[in-house]
């Protein structure tokens, strides 16, 4: 990630922490950055959200911040008293956005941005009536609503499921493994429990993310790769380390439950965390 994304991101970061957030305003902060973080042309999208109502007075800031980065002869030894400015700058315009969305008309907005919420016209179907018999049409009427109870009947395909048991799922290996990261910190985890916990976490982060909650999703994937590093030996299950991979975990719990506490301490440190481990390679274990 460039210089210019990171100073953008991290003054959103600072600006958050002055702010009490809801679990869904936390939601609303990691798709704002993952937008950013993701963009291939900084600029032009700032540009564009400048058009969107939901993001229009935010970005006249993060405008003014991107301009500041490339245009101005920045003094290196200001750059922290711009970058504290910055940051205070952005609380309320952050806030005033975060008052007015949440994480699904958010991620229309960005849909907007690019111009992908415009649905194609539905083709006109005509259908001549005049030389149907009362039989033809009768056998119409019988076939949809055969069509209608296949459609009720039907088992789902797991594709197709908004997960209705999504919550069961991710929180049911939550507590165990936070038991399990408390043996870890005494020494006495199995390297076999480590690898089920990694798969499961994986499996569920893959969940997460085809039901659409990012936050959720990069946690989960987070605490798997730690795992999976600790059982290879690459990282040592320290204190700082066991506590990193529980502010994970917290926020997961949070964030399913829709708990409104303020968890952006632990939001923070779990994604510092995971930056943090992201540079370490996982060695293949051959140990099954």
């Amino acid at each position: 990630m460039d210089l210019t994304k990171q100073y953008i991101i991290q003054s959103i970061t600072n600006a958050t922490n002055s702010l009490r957030l809801s679990t869904q305003k936390i939601e609303v902060v990691g798709l704002l950055k993952e937008l950013i973080s993701n963009s291939n042309d900084l600029e032009s999208d700032i540009l564009r959200m400048k058009k969107v109502t939901q993001f229009s007075t935010l970005a006249i800031r993060l405008n003014e911040i991107y301009n500041f980065l490339t245009q101005t002869q920045i003094d290196m030894n200001r750059l922290s008293d711009k970058f504290r400015e910055h940051s205070q700058y952005l609380i309320k315009d952050l806030n005033n956005m975060l008052e007015t969305v949440n994480p699904l008309n958010f991620k229309e907005a960005v849909d907007n941005l690019y111009g992908l919420n415009k649905p194609a016209p539905e083709p006109e179907i005509k259908i001549d009536l005049s030389k149907r018999s009362a039989e033809d049409i009768s056998f119409d009427k019988e076939e949809r609503e055969l069509l209608k109870e296949k459609l009720i009947m039907d088992e789902e395909k797991d594709d197709d499921i908004f997960f209705q048991n999504y919550e069961t799922t991710v929180l049911k290996p939550i507590k165990p493994l936070d038991a399990m990261l408390k043996s870890m910190s005494e020494g006495n985890a199995d390297e076999a429990d480590i690898r089920s916990f990694a798969d499961t976490l994986s499996h569920n982060a893959d969940v997460s993310s085809r039901a659409g909650f990012e936050i959720i999703a990069n946690m989960h994937k987070i605490v798997a790769r730690a795992l999976r590093l600790i059982n290879t030996k690459e990282l040592d299950p320290e204190k700082d380390i066991i506590e990193s991979m529980r502010a994970c975990l917290i926020v997961i719990v949070a964030v399913v439950r829709g708990k409104e506490v303020d968890i952006t301490n632990y939001l923070n440190r779990a994604e510092e965390f995971g930056e943090r481990i992201e540079t370490i390679t996982i060695k293949e274990n051959t140990h099954k």
